[in-house]
Order: C-alpha cells, then structure tokens, then sequence
C-alpha cells in the first residue's frame, strides 16, 4: 500500500497564475507548469528571504523536500525565462493555512 500523501502547507494562492510573452497565443506545447507547491518555496526562499529549512518548516515538510521542490520551481522558471514559454502555475499536493497563527510564521501573507 502506498504512504499517503503529506500535504504541503501553502499561506496564500498567486494572485496571478499565468505569466509569459506579451501578445502570444500560446499553445499547450510552449507553457511551463509550476504547482502551487513549487510558487510557494519560490516565494518563500527568494522573495521573504527564508533559509530552505525555515522554508520546509512553514510548509510542513521535511528540509530535503523543501530543497527538492525549489530545484524544480527554479528550472520551470529558467525554462520559462529563457525559452520565451508561458509559465503557468496551478496543482499540486498542498493545503491552504488557516492564517491564525497554527504554525503560521512570518512569511504568512494570510496571518493578520
């Protein structure tokens, strides 16, 4: 039987999830898609400066998990960036925090 699923610990959806080119219409072949679990250590670690363990702390993962996932999200971007493709963010294994301080930290965007 396989483990079940750890749910990674998400403060907020991207108020936009589609970035690329201006003017194109892109087909399903030129877009990148990021999960929102992927958005988050992006957010996390280069925007609110968190190291990648203090990120997989706020995301209820384990340290490797947290590296793991950030890898990916920073090669989507890259392949975003420099092939010229739509970056489309949506998906993922994750839940939305409750934004009331149950292990919500500083980098909580819904925490009053």
């Amino acid at each position: 039987m396989p483990r079940p699923i750890k749910w990674r610990k998400v403060c907020c959806l991207p108020e936009k999830n589609r970035f690329g080119p201006l003017g194109e219409n892109a087909d399903e072949k030129n877009y990148v898609k990021m999960t929102v679990d992927e958005y988050e250590t992006i957010r996390l670690i280069d925007l609110e400066g968190f190291t990648q363990e203090e990120c997989a702390k706020q995301m209820n993962v384990a340290r490797t998990t947290a590296q793991s996932i950030y890898g990916e999200a920073r090669k989507k971007l890259a392949q975003s960036l420099v092939n010229g493709k739509v970056l489309l963010i949506e998906g993922g294994e994750y839940r939305l925090c409750e934004g009331l301080g149950n292990g919500c930290g500083r980098g909580c965007r819904r925490r009053g």
